[in-house]
């Protein structure tokens, strides 16, 4: 089932918002002829803090529109439908720019009962936002936003390794699973699962990355 609100954006409105440019919360897309990339950026939102997705706005910021916005908006939650796991909350505001061209704004609050998944192409795969783009998550990442949608609170002991990561992130602020496992002579399994449960443990922040994640102290 989906939650699907149809609001009210004027034309004055959305200017002031393509003027701001694409960030951690705003996306464009000129057209809905690959639907399963604009269903990644509503993945990529919901999993990360939220944003907007504009449909009919280039990347150099021109509000060109579509001309057949009804076909693009079925064509869209249907491919929503079928394939993002579980169904995702979202708004939706179709904004007129002249008699025959609109803007589709679909936008998408941070939720915490996912992760949420694209399913596409017999692959499921977890996004989520890393400044401008839409990112695959690592496991730690992934572990993270199953931890959180459990919505408990996790509680922590310090250890040897722990207190080694302390001191180490103190003098050199940022971190990586590999390197966290050297430095405690430990296994990456153990490095990986330290690491997540001081994140849900509100101990240590988490910076997605294309390959490694980046964790720091709070």
């Amino acid at each position: 089932m989906f939650f699907l609100a149809y609001n009210a954006m004027d034309l004055k409105e959305l200017k002031l918002l393509v003027l701001q440019g694409e960030d951690l919360h705003i996306e464009f897309k000129l057209k809905s002829n690959h639907p399963e990339k604009i269903a990644r950026e509503m993945v990529a939102f919901a999993n990360s803090e939220g944003g907007k997705l504009i449909i009919g706005v280039a990347d150099d910021k021109e509000i060109k529109g579509l001309k057949y916005a009804d076909e693009d908006l079925y064509l869209l939650e249907k491919t929503f439908k079928n394939c993002i796991i579980p169904p995702l909350r979202y708004e939706l505001e179709r904004v007129s720019i002249d008699l025959e061209k609109e803007i589709l704004v679909f936008s998408v609050d941070s939720q915490s009962d996912g992760p949420y998944i694209l399913s596409f192409n017999g692959e499921n795969t977890v996004y989520i936002r890393y400044e401008d783009k839409a990112l695959k998550a690592n496991k730690e990442m992934r572990e993270v936003l199953k931890g959180k949608a459990k919505n408990r609170s996790y509680g922590f002991q310090y250890g040897d390794k722990e207190n080694l990561l302390v001191k180490y992130l103190d003098e050199k602020q940022v971190i990586t699973v590999s390197k966290f496992a050297k430095i405690a002579n430990i296994s990456n399994n153990i490095a990986s699962r330290t690491l997540v449960l001081m994140v849900l443990a509100g101990l240590l922040a988490i910076t997605p990355h294309e390959t490694e994640d980046i964790f720091s102290l709070l």
